[in-house]
Parts: C-alpha cells; sequence; structure tokens
C-alpha cells in the first residue's frame, strides 16, 4: 500500500524505520516483494483489520495462520485475561500445558510432546532429536519448504537433482550447511537417487506435507508414501513439518489427511491461540531421548508459558465446540466454488486444502514444485495484492504466500473477495 504521506501509519512506519531494521520485525511485513508501504495495525476484530488511521480491511493473512478463530475471538480473550491474573510465566510446570498436552494428544494421537516458543525452535529441537535418536548427521530437507531460520535450515539447492545445499542467507557458516541435503518436491527418481547413494548417512528427513510456504504445493500422496517407505528401509526419521498445515486441514493434520504417519511432528501458531508458540512430539520411544529423560538437550525459559498454553487450549476447545473444521471445509469449498471460474476466465488456478488457499498465476496445472513457480506470477501478483489492499482486503505481501480461512468469515467475506479479486484481475490485464 502507498500509504499516505500525512498519515499517522505512514508515519509510525517512517518512525519504525529508525529503531527497527527496515521498519518490521519479520522481513515479509516490510511490502518488499509487492512494492510500496505496509499499513501499521492497531487494531484485529473477527474477519477485520484496522490501521493507524481507522482503515478497515478484510483480512485474509490471519497472522500468518494462528488466528483459526478470528481476530480477538472471547474465548481467547477470556482465557488469557483469567491467566494474567494468576500470573503470565513461571518457569516451572504448569497446568495449562499439561491440559494442552493432552489435548493435542487427544485430537491428533502424538504420543508425546514437548512445547517451545516458535516453529523454529520446534523443527530445530525436532531435528536435533532426530539425529539423537540415529547417530547420524546428515540432513535432507525439500527447495520450496521452509521450516525456520535456524541455520542449517536456511539452504538452497546447489546444481543437480539431489545436492548438498548452499547457504541462502549471509551469516551462515559453510560447515553448517554441509550436512544438509536438498531435493526438489514431487519427484520419487531423485529421492530413490539420493537414497540409494546416501541413505545408511541421513539421520533425518524434513518435509511440509503440505508445502505453503512457497506457494500451495500440494504434493501427490504416492510420493509422500514412497518417503515414508524409504525413510523405513534406511532407519531416518521422518519429521512432517505441521507448523502451518496442522489443525488447518482437519483435526489430525495432514498424517490424518493423507493416512502416513511421521516419526516426529512439529506444530506452531494454532496451538498458542495467536501467541508465540510451537510444539513438537512424535512416538515415545523417540521423545524420551530428550533431556531429563535422554542425553539430546533443549530448553527454553517460556515453553509452556501459561499465557500461550490458555490461548491454545482455548483455540481448540473452541474448534471442537463450534464443529470449526467442519464449518471451515464447507466455507473453503464456498470459496473454491466462487474463485475457480474468476481465475481460470484470466488463466489462473485456485489450489484449496482446508483453509488454506493460494492463487496460482500462470498457466497450465497448479505446481507441485518452487521449480515449476513462472517468475511471472510475482509480477503479476504486485498488481493484484495492491488492487485488493486498496479495496479493503488483505492478502500476504508476497506471490509466494498462501492465504488462511478463519471462523470468523463468512460466505459474505468471501463473495467480496470474489468482487474485489474479479476488478483487480481485469486491472492486471490491462496492465
Amino acid at each position: 500500500m502507498n500509504a499516505n504521506t500525512s498519515s499517522r501509519s505512514h508515519d509510525l512506519f517512517e518512525r519504525a524505520q529508525a529503531v527497527i531494521p527496515g521498519g518490521v520485525s519479520s522481513p515479509v511485513r516490510a511490502f518488499g516483494a509487492v512494492g510500496g508501504e505496509p499499513p501499521v495495525i492497531v487494531r484485529g476484530a473477527g474477519s477485520s483489520l484496522f490501521d493507524a488511521d481507522g482503515r478497515e480491511y478484510l483480512d485474509f493473512v490471519c497472522s500468518w495462520g494462528p488466528l483459526i478463530l478470528g481476530h480477538s475471538h472471547l474465548s481467547v480473550q477470556k482465557a488469557v485475561a483469567e491467566q494474567l491474573t494468576l500470573g503470565t510465566t513461571f518457569g516451572a510446570p504448569c497446568e495449562g500445558e499439561v491440559l494442552l498436552a493432552e489435548e493435542i494428544q487427544k485430537l491428533t494421537g502424538v504420543e508425546s510432546l514437548r512445547f517451545v516458543s516458535s516453529g523454529t525452535e520446534a523443527t530445530m529441537s525436532a531435528i536435533r532429536l532426530a539425529r539423537g535418536v540415529t547417530g547420524r548427521d546428515k540432513l535432507v530437507k525439500f527447495s520450496g519448504c521452509y521450516h525456520g531460520h535456524a541455520d542449517h535450515l536456511l539452504v538452497s539447492a546447489g546444481s543437480g537433482l539431489a545436492t548438498f545445499g548452499e547457504a541462502s542467507s549471509a551469516g551462515v557458516p559453510k560447515a553448517f550447511t554441509e550436512c544438509t541435503l536438498v531435493l526438489p518436491l514431487d519427484d520419487e527418481a531423485a529421492l530413490e537417487s539420493l537414497f540409494a547413494e546416501h541413505g545408511s548417512e541421513i539421520a533425518v528427513v524434513i518435509i511440509e506435507p503440505i508445502p505453503a510456504n512457497n506457494g500451495l504445493l500440494l504434493q501427490r500422496p504416492a510420493f509422500l508414501k514412497r518417503l515414508r517407505e524409504l525413510t523405513l528401509e534406511n532407519g531416518t526419521l521422518l519429521i512432517f513439518d505441521e507448523v502451518i498445515s496442522g489443525f488447518r486441514v482437519g483435526q489430525g493434520g495432514a498424517w490424518e489427511l493423507y493416512g502416513i504417519e511421521p516419526d516426529l511432528v512439529t506444530y506452531g501458531k494454532i496451538v498458542g491461540g495467536g501467541l508465540p508458540v510451537g510444539a513438537f512430539g512424535g512416538k515415545r520411544e523417540y521423545m524420551d531421548h530428550l533431556a531429563p529423560l535422554g542425553p539430546v538437550y533443549q530448553a527454553g525459559t517460556l515453553s509452556g508459558n501459561p499465557l500461550a498454553m490458555a490461548a491454545g487450549l482455548a483455540t481448540l476447545n473452541t474448534l471442537q465446540k463450534e464443529k470449526g473444521w467442519e464449518k471451515l471445509e464447507s466455507l473453503g469449498q464456498y470459496l473454491e466454488e466462487r474463485l475457480t471460474p474468476i481465475l481460470e476466465s484470466h488463466d489462473a488456478k485456485l489450489v484449496r486444502q482446508g483453509s488454506l488457499f493460494w492463487m496460482s498465476l500462470q498457466s497450465g496445472d497448479a505446481p507441485r514444485s518452487a521449480e515449476g513457480i513462472e517468475a511471472s506470477a510475482a509480477d503479476r501478483y504486485r498488481h493484484i495484492f495492491h488492487s485488493l489492499l486498496e479495496q479493503g482486503i488483505a492478502l500476504a505481501p508476497s506471490a509466494y504466500e498462501v492465504g488462511f480461512l478463519s471462523i470468523a468469515h463468512g460466505e459474505a467475506d468471501v463473495d467480496r473477495l470474489a468482487e474485489g479479486l474479479q476488478k483487480a484481475l481485469r486491472g492486471a490485464s490491462a496492465h
């Protein structure tokens, strides 16, 4: 959004740039991929955001996923307010982490889990655990899957189909990425070739079973099943990173959707109801390698803090009471019905799974790998993004990020998005 230079939002963003690198606490918020200046948000309610100038935006970002109930849901407000009167952090075991862990176990079937304070911590800790369990060093990840900003995960593919990774960020020593190998998604041949060469050395494979950080790259179940077979055959642990897909594509996440059981799974975002939280878990025989029971060290002063536990428990309880997953699937189907013909008439596609959706702004089938996304799609998205924002509709400021529905959204909100998208696409075609 090219903010009015006399607006309060603009003034706040200018002040932010004087004290915060780029004016933001996370890079994508700076609108670098789409251009312009971000509005500074002061309030959220239901399916709406409000900026410092009082302008309202229909929000399909939902704080990048965790707000599955929408903004400022009363059940979360009440739970957090009650906990505030009791304390914000204890640095000791608290009842909330027991209750939330039991609830996650009931909903997903995960045998044992531990709370951390972010998705990055969850994936980092799960990988360390897998290395400790197997006694091996090598890690395999997939191009287009993002697992947080730990050094050994900030890796891009080198030349060739199955390569040792190269650091994708300054400040990452080569030694940190030497044990990380990168594969393309949706490619059984590359997968089999890698395991034939390095299978006995690979500690762990980590994958977003529903890749949602570089487009919504839905994988064929056959590919995921082959991955599971190869990891089992080679004594390699398999991590499903469900920081985004967990509870978003149904109660049991991708594990339930595809009927493929990983050894470890990571969660974030939703399990804290909008507060900073993450979790990793899996089979008890592996989780028991964590200190204080085993030799794999992992810790966090604010892990399992009572405020996040209260918000997360309220979120999961509300989803069950209000049949949230049924509502979200129904609304997702409606969104698909409304947006698909609009996008297809402009040589584009809608990709959806549960309450996640993404626009593939190129001809042909929607891509299933990062390499299949055309660079021209990002150029096309810029105009669409700004047109929608001017109409008071907020999508993520990147062509590669997904959209989110919440139970606060309704069919009228989807209709408004459809109408706004129609207008934006007509404008993009005129350029």
